[in-house]
């Protein structure tokens, strides 16, 4: 572990016997009991998390707004007051410089979320490209970030606070305290149940995590590693940057279109950037599509595999697990766009290898957050 970056919990996963890995330079647990066992409790009754990996980006002053609609493809303005938004950053090229959650405190009040392996590279990117007076910082060395998922999160939670969580609704937040910690309360996950993230002081961190715990023995909670967060949101069909989104895949071909908004209002000179060659992926079709593809029979299929129609390679894997919830190997993968018709028969290259598979629409698992 030496070298590796550890979160305020570090001690605490290290106490329940976590397995740590290396994830993107962070000491985190990728299981505690099993990969099964976490996942079917996310799914059936409530599972926690530390994401303290993940980084908080905070961009404040009368042009904050102007500021995120230059670097943002989805419609800034167009958040509440306490609300979040999905956006996906882009280089000019229209790749990805990360996919990320917006939360606006008020017009002049943001915080990003962004992922861990993309703190520094995201906060730089944000400083080079602010031609304005507002403010950014890096708040994620102080700030501490736990889910709790599952069915049963809210019922968890509200032994907790005297926060109404009935009161949140689906991507929107409220300020409040648990356990008398000052938190952002988000109605936010990467899980498709219900549940929260929260935002709280990095040095509250073990406390909560431990209150959290105690409040949620009796209805099954469990402690949840990055194993089943992998399994949670490839059921969901959810992207995963580095795999779905990268430097040479944009929100088009990612099938995310629905958060790239070409015509968005805005009170900043310029479009946001990516935009021309988003507009000409769209006009043209990208070459390449993400699929979800479900295997039938035998055979896990795993990120690089090759994917093929009739031996020939026509694109490969991004993401792939066994899903424990449809008992069969699922995953995601870019191929060429002629290819990425839903009840399509591919192959996926397994070692030395075919496993035959159906192009299925994601997500794999129907959702069940709170709308």
């Amino acid at each position: 572990m030496a070298g590796m970056k550890k979160t305020p919990l570090f001690e605490t996963h290290q106490a329940l016997n976590a397995k740590i890995i290396d994830f993107g330079g962070w000491g985190m647990p990728v299981q505690y009991s099993s990969v099964l066992e976490e996942h079917r409790a996310v799914r059936n009754a409530a599972g926690l998390f530390d994401v303290s990996h993940m980084g908080e980006i905070e961009v404040k002053g009368r042009d904050a707004l102007a500021l995120l609609q230059s670097l943002a493809t989805n419609d800034v303005s167009k958040i509440p007051d306490s609300g979040a938004q999905y956006t996906v950053m882009c280089y000019p090229n229209g790749g990805t410089v990360d996919d990320l959650l917006i939360y606006r405190h008020s017009q002049d009040h943001y915080l990003l979320c962004v992922n861990a392996s993309n703190i520094e590279k995201d906060f730089q990117w944000i400083l080079e490209n602010n031609k304005t007076p507002a403010e950014v910082t890096d708040l994620s060395p102080q700030t501490a970030q736990l889910a709790i998922q599952g069915p049963r999160s809210e019922f968890v939670m509200q032994k907790l606070t005297e926060t109404d969580l009935s009161s949140i609704r689906y991507y929107h937040f409220q300020r409040g305290k648990i356990h008398g910690i000052e938190s952002i309360i988000a109605r936010t996950g990467y899980t498709g149940e219900d549940g929260f993230e929260i935002f709280l002081p990095a040095g509250k961190a073990a406390d909560l995590w431990r209150e959290i715990s105690e409040a949620g023995k009796e209805e099954g909670l469990l402690p949840v590693g990055l194993g089943a967060r992998d399994t949670l949101r490839l059921e969901m069909g959810y992207p995963l940057y580095g795999h779905e989104l990268d430097q040479d895949h944009g929100p088009l071909c990612a099938g995310l279109g629905w958060i790239v908004k070409m015509d968005k209002e805005s009170n900043f000179s310029g479009n946001f950037i990516g935009r021309d060659a988003l507009l000409r992926q769209k006009e043209q079709g990208p070459g390449e599509r993400l699929i979800g593809f479900e295997i039938p029979g035998r055979g896990i299929p795993r990120a690089e595999y090759p994917i093929l129609k009739n031996g020939e390679v026509i694109g490969k894997v991004t993401s792939g697990s066994f899903s424990p919830s449809l008992n069969k190997g699922i995953g995601m993968g870019y191929v060429r766009t002629e290819y990425a018709a839903p009840g399509g028969e591919l192959e996926i290259g397994i070692r030395s290898n075919t496993a035959p598979c159906v192009v299925v629409k994601t997500p794999f698992c129907k959702s069940k957050v709170k709308k």
